[in-house]
């Protein structure tokens, strides 16, 4: 999944409510949210592709994979989105592991050189 290509079909949205204002008013989110995404300021949101998908029935699979259907036309799709966004949900949780066992591993090496300095 590549953000620049979820962005590029982000912005066709936005061209087809008539702006970032008009698709804000569409989906109740403020339009610096949607300029942020756009410009790369702020990561592309699952809020953000759920709103799309919930309120205005885009597909997640095109918004996300840039295949199928434009629309949503199956009673599937919202399955689609709650799957997406456990998916998601896993994915921090792996990267908040990750992140606590580097700095385990961080603190271990630095015990290790202060115990190989001692020995010295």
């Amino acid at each position: 999944m590549s953000d620049e290509a979820i962005i590029k079909r982000l912005k066709v949205v936005v061209k087809e409510h008539g702006g970032q204002l008009g698709l804000a008013g569409a989906i109740g989110v403020d339009q610096g949210f949607i300029s942020k995404v756009i410009n790369k300021k702020q990561d592309i949101s699952y809020y953000l592709i759920r709103k799309l998908c919930f309120q205005l029935k885009y597909s997640p699979e095109w918004l996300i994979l840039g295949t199928g259907e434009k629309m949503i036309n199956k009673p599937e799709s919202a399955k689609l989105i709650t799957e997406i966004q456990m998916m998601r949900t896993e994915v921090d949780i792996l990267q908040a592991r990750m992140r606590a066992y580097e700095m385990e591993l961080k603190e271990l090496r630095e015990q290790l050189r202060i115990e190989d300095k001692k020995a010295v």
